[in-house]
Formats: C-alpha cells, structure tokens, sequence
C-alpha cells in the first residue's frame, strides 16, 4: 500500500489513476500462510490484475477502499 498520506494510486504498470480496490494475494511457494500482499487497483484494472493472480492461484480476495 502506500504511506499515510500519499494517494493511493494504481498498481497497474503506468497506471496513474486512484485506486478503488485493494487486490489481496499471497504466493503460498515463497511466503508463509497468513502474509498478505496488496495490489491498489483502479476500476479500469481491477479484474486484470485479479485474473493474473488467480490464473496463478495467488488470488485471495479483492476489496472496496
């Protein structure tokens, strides 16, 4: 995510927009169980980054900011 403050922008590569939803995932290979990574989407971009992710079955949720 971002430091408080900042804007919360869009992961998406050269996305400059803010972002709406956070994209919750966690790759089981590398990270322990409970650790939970962020993706910050805008809604141009939420379901593609969600779909990469779960094609990869790294998936966990995607929520409202």
């Amino acid at each position: 995510m971002t430091a408080p403050g900042e804007p919360m922008i869009c992961s998406a590569k050269g996305c400059k927009a803010p972002a709406g939803y956070a994209v919750v995932w966690n790759n089981p290979k590398i990270h322990q169980p409970d650790r939970e990574k962020i993706w910050l989407a805008c809604p141009d971009h939420r379901q593609r980054l969600a779909d990469f992710l779960q094609l990869r079955g790294f998936l966990r949720r995607v929520d409202p900011l």
